[in-house]
């Protein structure tokens, strides 16, 4: 099977994935530190560090059920007439 020009590797594309991952934790988590106190929320670091995991977690299954959705009407617009099923 030939690569196409431009199409990432799928180790590539894991490691782009796993980084895009860590560095929104490092955000969600910073972010909670400065916003948290700001509407009276007074938690420590290690609540902190938990609630930016489960925010993580939330957010990979969102977007990997999203990426599922949209593959699979990807794939059933190329088996029939979308417009077909419109009208």
């Amino acid at each position: 099977m030939k690569k196409r020009a431009g199409a990432q590797s799928r180790i590539h594309s894991l490691i782009e994935a796993l980084v895009n991952v860590a560095v929104g934790y490092c955000v969600a988590v910073a972010a909670q530190i400065v916003v948290f106190p700001l509407f009276g929320v007074q938690i420590s670091l290690r609540q902190n560090i938990e609630i930016g995991i489960i925010m993580t977690v939330i957010s990979i299954v969102r977007s990997y059920t999203l990426r599922r959705v949209f593959n699979h009407w990807h794939s059933a617009s190329h088996r029939y007439d979308i417009s077909d099923q419109c009208l």
